[in-house]
């Protein structure tokens, strides 16, 4: 096994310097809930209704069954290399030893800008949500509120934002329990009058409906769902023996997630019908989890959806002003961003990161106040493909990471975690999210021309990246590294 003296040798300070450290504060219960708090959100809780009403219940838990696997694979790649090197930098960190610096860099300024934007988008959510039961009131009231609460509980420390984002997500968890086991009551008669059973599945089309494109949609869908498991990646950097912590974690995280989704999905189906329009309204008072517990006769099921869904939305920024904040203070630290960025204050919080990306965030977010949203819009549409583009980007590291350390002589069983299923997990996943990648608005091409705006829109995010990647690639002279090079080193 991997000695631990080598993960204590890579976060501790010499006797001879007082610097301040990231600190190790985050358990595997920490861990697992973060992970899930990333990915348990608005995807489950209101896309999962049009995903159902688009390609059928077939349809929809088939897409949902094929990301879940292709997610396993890239959390066992990722768990893999944060086990051994346990660094907030992750994936971008990784690509800079493994691959290539250009590569690292705009990964790293990719996931950064992901995030920062998503921190806009959710501060924009709370205000829809707010408006449900204060209809009459600014919406910048609500934003602001809930921006003060995602800073403060990251600029505190990393144990409150850790401590905060395990009871936002056992909120969640405990919501989608309840939800499976009244939804199994239903099914089986006990709950409703009457049984249910596999009706729904057999009415007009279903259980597939629209054919291959519209499924393909749909599992584009499902992985903006997902999106959000990487953050195990991100917290390993201030995991408490991230050697044991993070393979424990990385286990349970999957099952759970694909669990909690497919039995969703599957209850969703059973009980409503794919036809039914309400599934696809997007609204909170008709999430697909309220139309179920309505049709319980569970009263006020819109409010405390409504509840549970601010919460989902108030995880998912807070998460993100987390990965955002330690991505830009290691882009800073590896010299990749301006160097008052890799300041940690006393208590190992990296403070100027965190002030800029809230800056940033809030900014964004000011810009759907003006010109019709268009700004806005168009600084969503590029973030959108940022979570696939770090996808893509965990493969590839991984797939260089085995090699060069096959390479380099040493012993896989000294590996703290292995994940099976190399060399196909990483090739699987690349394959699956460059077609995801490349599919983002295949409609754009059918249909005798090409709609250019809509193409513009949906890959505005894919050049962007490029751009960053030989841009630096060109200004720094920048090479693959060969594999018998690659940093493996243990700090």
């Amino acid at each position: 096994m991997f000695s631990s003296n080598a993960h204590e040798k890579f976060i501790q300070p010499s006797a001879s310097i007082e610097t301040p450290q990231l600190k190790r504060k985050l358990k595997s219960r920490h861990l697992t809930m973060i992970s899930l708090g990333g990915s348990i959100g608005t995807g489950l809780f209101l896309a999962s209704g049009g995903a159902i009403h688009t390609a059928g219940p077939g349809g929809a838990l088939l897409s949902y069954v094929l990301i879940g696997i292709m997610v396993y694979f890239l959390m066992t790649s990722l768990a893999e290399m944060a086990a051994y090197m346990p660094v907030s930098g992750t994936f971008s960190t990784y690509a800079t030893k493994f691959v290539d610096p250009a590569l690292g860099f705009a990964l790293g300024w990719n996931y950064w800008y992901n995030w920062a934007i998503t921190i806009a988008a959710e501060l924009a959510a709370v205000t829809m949500i707010m408006k449900f039961w204060f209809p009459h009131t600014p919406s910048i009231i609500w934003s602001a509120i809930s921006l003060v609460i995602m800073f403060l509980l990251n600029y505190l420390s990393v144990k409150g934002f850790g401590e905060a984002e395990y009871w936002f997500s056992f909120i969640k968890v405990a919501t989608v329990i309840v939800f499976i086991i009244v939804g199994l009551l239903m099914i089986v008669g006990i709950l409703g009058g009457q049984v249910i059973g596999l009706k729904n599945f057999t009415i007009s089309d279903a259980p597939f409906h629209g054919g291959f494109f519209t499924m393909l949609g749909v599992f584009m869908a499902a992985g903006f769902s997902f999106q959000g498991t990487e953050l195990l990646g991100v917290a390993a950097g201030e995991t408490d023996n991230p050697g044991k912590n993070i393979p424990r974690a990385m286990r349970s995280i999957f099952w759970r997630i694909l669990l909690f989704y497919v039995l969703a999905i599957l209850i969703i189906s059973l009980i409503i019908p794919f036809t039914n329009d309400n599934l696809a309204a997007g609204d909170v008072t008709l999430s697909p989890f309220t139309l179920v517990f309505k049709k319980a006769g569970i009263a006020f099921a819109a409010s405390v959806m409504n509840a549970i869904i601010l919460t989902a939305v108030l995880s998912a920024g807070n998460s993100g002003m987390y990965a955002s904040t330690r991505m830009l203070w290691d882009l800073a630290r590896e010299g990749k961003a301006p160097k008052f960025l890799a300041k940690l204050d006393p208590r190992g919080v990296p403070v100027n990161a965190l002030i800029v990306t809230t800056l940033v965030g809030t900014l964004a977010f000011l810009a759907s106040f003006f010109g019709d949203g268009v700004v806005y819009t168009w600084l969503l549409n590029a973030s959108g493909m940022s979570g696939f583009i770090a996808w893509l980007g965990i493969a590839i590291c991984h797939y260089r990471f085995r090699r060069a350390y096959v390479k380099q002589g040493k012993d896989l069983r000294a590996l703290p975690y292995r994940s099976k299923f190399y060399p196909f997990g990483p090739i699987f996943a690349f394959v699956l999210c460059a077609i995801v990648i490349l599919g983002q608005n295949y409609p754009a091409f059918i249909g005798g021309h090409i709609d250019w705006q809509g193409v513009l829109v949906s890959y505005i995010g894919l050049p962007l990246f490029i751009i960053l990647w030989l841009g630096y690639k060109w200004t720094k002279k920048t090479k693959v590294i060969p594999l018998e090079k690659c940093d493996l080193e243990v700090k």
